[in-house]
C-alpha cells in the first residue's frame, strides 16, 4: 500500500493526536502521587499525604526519578496508542520507526521538564531566556512554570510530530 497522504497532513494529523494525548495524559492519566513527587530530591524532598488513606510518604531523589520514569511511561504510552489509533482511523499512514522516534523525543523531553528539581532544566532555561520571574509566578490563578512546562511540551511535540510525519 502506497502512502498517498501529503506530508503536510500526516504532520497537522500526527501533532493534534499528540497534543491531545498529552494533555490527556498530562492531566488524566497521571497520578496525583507522580504529580506529587516526580520532582522530589534528597536535598528538596517532598511529602506525599495519599488522598484515600491519609497516610503520609517522604519521597527523595530515588522516588522523585521512580515517579517521574512512571509519568513519563505512561504519558509516552497515551501518546502512542493515540496517535497509532488515530492515524489507523483517519487512513494516515505513518511508518513505525519514524512513530518511535517521535515517542521517544517526547517521552525523553517530557522527562528533562517534568523533574522539576530545583535548578532544573526549565528553571535554567527560564533564567537563561529572562523568564526567572515568570517561572516563579504563582498568583492571581497563574502558574507560570506550568505554563512554561506546558510550552516546552508544546514544542517538543511539534518536533515531534514533524519526525512521524516523515
Amino acid at each position: 500500500m502506497q502512502n498517498t497522504t501529503s506530508r503536510a497532513a500526516r504532520f497537522a494529523a500526527a501533532y493534534a493526536l499528540l497534543r491531545a494525548a498529552a494533555d490527556v495524559a498530562d492531566h488524566w492519566v497521571q497520578s496525583d502521587y507522580c504529580a506529587q513527587a516526580k520532582g522530589a530530591t534528597d536535598d528538596a524532598p517532598v511529602t506525599y499525604a495519599d488522598e484515600k488513606t491519609a497516610q503520609t510518604t517522604t519521597v527523595g531523589t530515588e522516588g522523585g526519578v521512580r515517579a517521574c520514569v512512571w509519568h513519563c511511561f505512561t504519558y509516552t504510552a497515551t501518546q502512542g496508542v493515540v496517535l497509532v489509533g488515530g492515524a489507523r482511523v483517519l487512513g494516515i499512514r505513518l511508518h513505525p520507526a519514524a512513530v518511535a522516534g517521535a515517542l521517544a523525543l517526547s517521552g525523553l523531553t517530557h522527562y528533562a521538564a517534568d523533574r522539576r528539581v530545583p535548578d532544573g532544566l526549565l528553571q535554567r532555561l527560564a533564567k537563561a531566556t529572562g523568564k526567572s520571574r515568570f517561572y516563579k509566578l504563582a498568583d492571581f490563578g497563574m502558574n507560570g512554570s506550568y505554563c512554561l512546562d506546558q510550552a516546552f511540551h508544546h514544542g517538543a511535540e511539534t518536533v515531534a510530530a514533524a519526525i512521524a510525519s516523515r
